[in-house]
């Protein structure tokens, strides 16, 4: 720095600014001459604004306005690229297909940006073993994808040490190196193999079996792995879905059952063709390239198995195994109700018993299985359900050894007759004279639609008119009501009472008339009777 402004007075330079502050430059007070003290990082600093003012030495004032400006501080290649977030480790399939391999790298170079020491270029420069080929691919300006050519063998090669190298275009060009552990995961590269390569068995018809037998594989892929895990499937021979093979998890054998019950004629030989595979799809790398199975060049493997189902004593079938028959009550007995069809494939001779008869109303030839009444069956028997219907069941044993027995339900269906009359329910009612005046009468009969209520109501004696009326006459139960206040006692009236086809009934109602409790009890005992007159009423 020189100055211009005055003469011949003593003045002094000064400089401030950061670059000042922290040791970087200083200046001669005297000279003007401005020194760097020490070297400048770039990267720290890559500016500095710097503040010159010249003094008058003897008055301490400004002598001239000051003078700013700023220090721009030059790149030099000092820092080479560095990658970030390392060491890496990965894993990566035995089955990816080629390509990208999953693992993504970055780097940076500090250097100023947009110069030669700051871009730079990552590529591999070392990889152990060298199959397959893996290359960088640049995604952008500091990234780059792993992606290789080839496939995988675990067998050969179970984990990969990847050399990168990142390099600037500086002068000299600068770099550094990074590692990345490529771990190998196995995947189903062996197609499991039956052991044994036929099996034989004997089993029982109509029957379940679990864990007939068991077939045992070998996989050399890694063990509890999806690529070691066998798959059973059948191939041919199981249509019907009759038999099963089910994986152990434990052992991996395969478990044959028979889960279905099928009845067979004779003595009958099944042929069944099963395979075996993994959980996982197979895959296998082959002079460089990834193989998938096709069906061709890499087929599971199968054994034949030979079931021989043997044919048991079948029971008698009977064609259709419930039966219905009509009938209607009190019928006269004697009359085939029915005769059942049987069939049997084992055997032409068979007998028939009756099994259940709960109200001893049937029986049934041992021969022709023909199934007679032999008693009037009543419909309101509780032996009859709620349906009307009452239930027997027969059978037929064949003469096979051991014998084989079958059933047969047969539900005969009663229909109703106007067998019964109404009745009362409670022939002994209480009319609370301190309450009411009325009573109803509840009547039942045993008959269905339209063979019993509602009901009429009338009285039997002509002189209980006098002194009581029906009311209601007409319905599911009828009313009494005293026309007028009665002496405590009781009361004989004889009522007749007709379904809706005029079946009547004939019945005495006793009446008892007392001051009654809260319960419509009465309070006490009654006392001495009162004739009303006429035959009706009395004690």
């Amino acid at each position: 720095m020189y100055n211009d402004k005055i003469q011949d007075k003593d003045f002094r330079f000064e400089i401030t600014g950061e670059a000042v502050t922290e040791g970087y430059l200083t200046i001669n007070e005297t000279t003007g001459d401005v020194f760097v003290l020490k070297s400048v990082d770039r990267e720290k600093y890559d500016c500095f604004h710097v503040i010159f003012n010249v003094y008058d030495t003897d008055t301490n004032q400004k002598i001239d306005k000051e003078l700013a400006f700023d220090v721009e501080v030059k790149d030099i290649n000092d820092n080479p690229p560095r990658f970030i977030d390392f060491p890496q480790t990965f894993t990566v399939s035995e089955s990816q297909v080629e390509g990208f391999l999953g693992v993504e790298v970055i780097a940076q170079d500090i250097d100023e940006k947009n110069t030669k020491n700051s871009t730079f270029n990552i590529t591999v420069v070392q990889q152990t073993p060298l199959e397959p080929n893996i290359q960088a691919k640049w995604i952008d300006e500091r990234t780059v994808h792993l992606n290789f050519t080839g496939c995988f063998d675990y067998e050969k090669a179970k984990d990969y040490k990847i050399t990168l190298e990142a390099k600037d275009h500086g002068t000299p060009p600068l770099s550094s190196t990074a590692v990345i552990s490529l771990n190998v995961r196995d995947t189903n590269t062996h197609m499991p193999e039956f052991k044994k390569k036929e099996f034989q068995t004997e089993v029982d018809e109509m029957k379940l079996f679990r864990d007939v037998f068991r077939f045992q594989v070998e996989d050399k892929d890694t063990p509890n792995t999806d690529g070691w895990r066998a798959k059973f499937f059948f191939i041919s021979g199981n249509e019907e879905g009759i038999f099963k093979v089910e994986t152990d998890p434990k052992t991996n054998e395969g478990i044959f059952s028979i889960v279905k019950e099928k009845n067979y004629e004779i003595t009958t030989t099944v042929q069944l063709e099963i395979g075996v595979e993994n959980i996982e799809p197979f895959t296998k790398c082959v002079n460089g390239k990834l193989i998938k199975q096709d069906g061709k060049l890499y087929r599971p493997d199968s054994i034949n198995v030979t079931v021989t189902m043997i044919d048991d004593n079948d029971p008698p079938v009977f064609k259709p195994p419930k039966a219905d028959v009509f009938e209607k009550e009190e019928s006269e007995p004697g009359r085939v109700l029915f005769t059942p069809k049987v069939y049997d494939p084992d055997s032409t001779s068979f007998r028939f018993e009756l099994v259940d008869d709960p109200a001893n109303w049937v029986s049934v030839d041992e021969k022709t299985g023909e199934l007679k009444g032999t008693k009037k069956m009543d419909r309101e028997s509780p032996f009859v359900d709620a349906d009307n219907v009452y239930k027997i069941i027969i059978a037929a044993i064949d003469d096979g050894k051991p014998p084989a027995k079958s059933f047969c339900n047969v539900s005969i269906h009663l229909r109703d007759i106007n067998d019964h009359k109404p009745q009362l329910v409670n022939n002994s009612l209480i009319l609370c004279g301190n309450k009411n005046n009325k009573v109803m009468i509840p009547v039942q009969d045993l008959d269905a639609e339209p063979y019993s209520g509602p009901f009429s109501f009338y009285f039997d004696n002509e002189e209980d008119e006098m002194h009581w009326i029906l009311d209601p006459a007409y319905g599911q139960q009828g009313g009494l009501i005293s026309l007028k206040p009665l002496p405590y006692g009781k009361y004989s009236i004889p009522l007749r009472m007709q379904d809706q086809q005029n079946n009547e009934g004939h019945e005495t109602l006793e009446v008892v008339v007392c001051d009654c409790e809260e319960k419509n009890t009465c309070r006490s005992k009654l006392a001495l009777s009162t004739n009303l007159g006429g035959p009706g009423f009395g004690l």
